[in-house]
């Protein structure tokens, strides 16, 4: 099995590698609204502001969200996985491991979460343009970290995954 993900992991990174140098400071400003620090700042602000406003569903489902990086950072911790071999990784500020990835764990449950908000509250067209300007985004970060070098692509998946299993847990019990 492991040899399928290697093979998944060079087959991805080889297209995402190629990729024009011009792109990387698109990269690298998805990589940053991707930071869990971004996000879980951003997340406990709006928490407070939902709270005061007395609409705790939402404030309840952003502190679920901030909640998940601790269930994300949990699992690399089990895992183990060293990071590439890249000169990115090398000189992040943050030394963890590498899977799943955070940036893309919180993404999709931040983000997630905020695509949904605005696809239930927003009137149409906004709603559709929203929703697909947040999976752009959420594409964009998961992208980001490989191009840069910071994770394998089954890093990524597996943050998409965990966050989307999170995200699904939050519309469903909280009900924001």
């Amino acid at each position: 099995m492991q040899n399928i993900w290697i093979s998944f992991d060079k087959l991805i990174s080889a297209r995402i590698l190629v990729l024009p140098d011009w792109l990387r400071p698109v990269m690298l400003a998805a990589t940053f609204v991707g930071e869990p620090a971004v996000i879980i700042l951003v997340s406990a602000v709006v928490a407070v502001i939902a709270w005061l406003k007395d609409r705790r569903a939402i404030a309840y489902a952003q502190a679920a969200a901030i909640a998940g990086f601790g269930f994300n950072t949990l699992l690399k911790h089990v895992i183990h996985r060293g990071r590439p071999s890249t000169m990115y990784a090398a000189h992040m500020r943050i030394h963890s491991y590498s899977f799943p990835s955070g940036h893309a764990f919180g993404s999709v449950a931040f983000y997630g979460l905020w695509a949904y908000l605005l696809y239930k509250y927003l009137p149409a067209p906004w709603n559709l343009i929203c929703l697909g300007l947040f999976i752009v985004l959420i594409l964009l970060i998961g992208v980001s970290r490989v191009y840069l070098g910071a994770h394998y692509p089954s890093d990524v998946l597996a943050g998409w995954g965990i966050g989307l299993v999170v995200l699904f847990l939050i519309i469903k019990f909280i009900r924001p």
